[in-house]
């Protein structure tokens, strides 16, 4: 069967531009393999009408409105194999079975490399966290940390400090220049140089960070900007340009989130920066639309 599309990831950019597709009547099959980035998230915050929901709970209502749509086919499992034909293109799952579409949207999203830190991965999501915006209110006025990891992060420190008194941990880098040093002061934030040696608290909180040096600093939240990685090569095998972000490799894409690649569209976390579930949906409604005119007008060549 030739689909008129395959979307590749069914979070919220891929859920979305499926949805549009679906809407304009053409044949959209959705490969997933339901592990979304922000399922380590207890809630998703600053979507429209959706504040405070369970991000798998939105995942699910959105998949199963899409799958009312009479065009629609849902494949759970990952896409391996991306190979383009003269009709369009075949992908095969680890499964083993093969699909073909005419137009792809690549939507599968991207894996956040955490520090290895001791107590810090089992907090991700809930008291260890990415996003200020995503999750700072919830903490806001209690002690919050800043783990350094690159020269952005000092930037990180002195946005968090709107939402409560912070720490910059150096984690036993270099201490900023004297410059940097002086905007961080100014803003409150103290600065502790020595390593970190765990993270400490009841299950998923956070009560403590204990340091190298023995001391243990009391924290309730602790911000990383962790580097990330694409979490599938096929934008790399249907030879779609990668740029370096800010956090790590992202797949370049036009307005429209056309790749360099005709006929194939990247959507969400891994064609855009900074991050957040509403931006990944529009990314998702523009592909999607995109993607539908062009096989309406192909002679644009999308």
């Amino acid at each position: 069967m030739m689909h008129d599309a395959i979307v590749v990831g069914g979070s919220f950019a891929g859920l979305s531009a499926a949805l549009y597709i679906a809407r304009a009547r053409r044949k959209v099959c959705v490969i997933d393999t339901a592990a979304p980035r922000n399922r380590f998230a207890s809630a998703s915050h600053g979507f429209f009408g959706q504040d405070g929901s369970k991000p798998q709970d939105m995942i699910a209502r959105a998949r199963d409105q899409l799958l009312q749509y009479p065009s629609v086919q849902w494949q759970p499992g990952a896409a391996v194999a991306a190979v383009a034909q003269n009709d369009g293109f075949d992908l095969r799952l680890a499964s083993g079975e093969t699909l073909a579409a005419r137009k792809l949207v690549l939507a599968f999203g991207i894996t956040d490399v955490l520090p290895d830190v001791p107590g810090l991965s089992q907090r991700w999501g809930k008291s260890v966290l990415h996003c200020p915006y995503c999750h700072g209110f919830e903490f806001a006025d209690a002690a919050l940390g800043v783990l350094y990891a690159a020269e952005g992060l000092v930037h990180q420190a002195l946005l968090i400090a709107e939402w409560g008194p912070t720490t910059l941990f150096l984690n036993g880098n270099e201490l900023p220049d004297d410059a940097t040093r002086e905007k961080l002061l100014a803003r409150g934030i103290a600065i502790e140089p020595a390593p970190v040696l765990r993270l400490e608290g009841p299950h998923t909180t956070l009560a403590a960070v204990v340091m190298a040096d023995g001391r243990s600093i009391a924290l309730q939240a602790l911000f990383i900007a962790a580097p990330t990685r694409l979490t599938s090569d096929l934008a790399e095998q249907l030879g779609c340009a990668i740029d370096d972000g800010p956090f790590g490799p992202m797949v370049r894409t036009r307005a429209d989130k056309l790749t360099t690649v005709p006929s194939v569209y990247a959507a969400g976390d891994i064609a855009r920066a900074p991050h957040s579930v509403a931006w990944a949906a529009s990314d998702g409604v523009m592909a999607g639309t995109a993607l539908h005119r062009a096989l309406v007008f192909p002679e644009t060549g999308q």
